[in-house]
């Protein structure tokens, strides 16, 4: 497993936990309460079923209090261990109770006369841990609804019940936790393949954008009668450098792009210019210089070529100010712009090009070191000075091909490749 897929799976894990450890006691106090309500309106239906003889009557006449009695009788030792009745008035014309009842009726708080209209319940936990519900059921006559009684019934809840109860509160938990679960697990798969295909295709648009830019570079290295090789060469160094200086993610792949194509400017000077073999008088030169400001204009504006605009330009500017075009110094000049003057000075002087041999590396370390504070930022060649060796060594007798290569290493790593 990568450390993509492992960092997903792990997050899914965690949110489908997350979630099961709160909807999971969510469940269980809903389903308990779900229980519990369920028994109650069971015990306020048949209370009602029992007591339906009532509407008719009033119950100030003897016969409905006979009744009344006959009914508490009936009602204790089924659903309710204590059973009572008042009249409209709240007086209390009979009650009845169970073994049950008598035990804890004294521990059940006590409470007004009653005076309700709608029926409701109040559920107990008494000092001794047994567990009661209390109903009170206004009763109704028939005719005009009028409240006639009230009934008012405590049922101690049985072992058994509170067991199942529990049981199906838990089961339902557990249900819960395991849908979460099993949520977590059919969602890891889709997200990952999704985010597969979603890294194919941008693994496909940048290779696209460093398809072009190669060819960009390329193009510039063909204009100036280059093969090429000092683009990829100066690219890997600067990358190295960068990497000494903890530079990372979007810092390191613009100094890549930037290095890379630091003179793609020249596509805009004119071959008179660019191919003179002898030295240019100072208007040519001006022209020349403009190759800065025309590789600001290609780059800018670009998307993921946005990034090269600091090396671009800023390649010719100088540490003592004495660069150009903008005769910026000091740390006034992007950090990549001076990374990628050390290297791209480095390279042009140990690398043989057609016009000259290569300098050994001791004379061109010794030019890079009498410049440093001139041309050169100190701390930038501070960095660079112990590396220098290892790579000059490695480049020696470097063709394309293998240039190429070394730039791509930096390219995958840095460019998430």
């Amino acid at each position: 497993m990568n450390p993509f897929n492992q960092r997903t799976a792990v997050r899914i894990a965690a949110v489908s936990i997350l979630l099961a450890a709160l909807a999971s006691p969510i469940a269980w106090f809903v389903a308990r309460e779900n229980a519990e309500e369920n028994t109650v309106s069971l015990a306020m239906e048949e209370s009602r079923r029992l007591l339906g003889f009532f509407d008719a009557l009033a119950l100030d006449n003897s016969v409905a209090r006979a009744r009344a009695v006959e009914a508490v009788r009936t009602i204790v030792g089924g659903l309710f261990d204590i059973a009572e009745i008042y009249d409209r008035n709240g007086e209390k014309l009979t009650e009845a109770m169970t073994a049950q009842g008598e035990a804890v009726e004294a521990k059940v708080p006590s409470h007004g006369r009653p005076d309700y209209s709608t029926a409701s319940y109040q559920s107990l936990k008494l000092p001794d841990g047994r567990w009661v519900m209390r109903v009170f059921v206004p009763l109704r006559t028939e005719a005009d609804g009028r409240i006639n009684g009230y009934f008012e019934g405590v049922r101690v809840v049985p072992t058994w019940q509170r067991e199942q109860i529990a049981a199906n509160a838990l089961s339902a938990a557990l249900m819960v936790v395991l849908a979460s679960l099993l949520c977590g697990a059919a969602i890891y798969p889709v997200v990952v393949h999704l985010s597969a295909d979603n890294e194919r295709k941008a693994r496909e648009v940048l290779d696209s954008h460093l398809s072009m830019m190669e060819a960009l570079g390329r193009a510039i290295a063909k204009r100036d009668s280059d093969t090429g090789t000092h683009n990829y060469r100066v690219a890997w160094i600067a990358a190295r450098i960068g990497e000494r200086m903890g530079l990372r993610g979007y810092e390191m792949q613009s100094l890549i792009a930037g290095s890379f194509l630091h003179d793609v400017g020249k596509i805009g000077i004119s071959d008179t210019i660019l191919l003179k073999p002898g030295k240019l008088d100072d208007a040519e030169f001006a022209i020349m210089r403009t190759h800065v400001s025309q590789g600001e204009e290609i780059v800018s504006g670009m998307g993921w070529l946005d990034g090269a605009h600091a090396v671009v330009a800023g390649h010719h500017e100088k540490w003592n100010g004495s660069g150009y075009p903008r005769q910026m110094a000091g740390e006034d000049i992007p950090l990549s712009a001076r990374i990628f003057a050390v290297a791209d000075v480095f390279d042009a002087l140990c690398s043989k090009r057609p016009y000259k041999e290569a300098i050994g590396f001791d004379t061109t370390m010794a030019i890079l070191e009498k410049d440093t504070g001139s041309h050169f930022d100190p701390s930038v060649m501070a960095i660079f000075q112990p590396m220098a060796r290892e790579i000059y060594d490695r480049l020696a007798d470097c063709d394309e091909e293998q240039a190429r290569i070394l730039l791509q290493g930096r390219v995958r790593l840095h460019f998430g490749m």
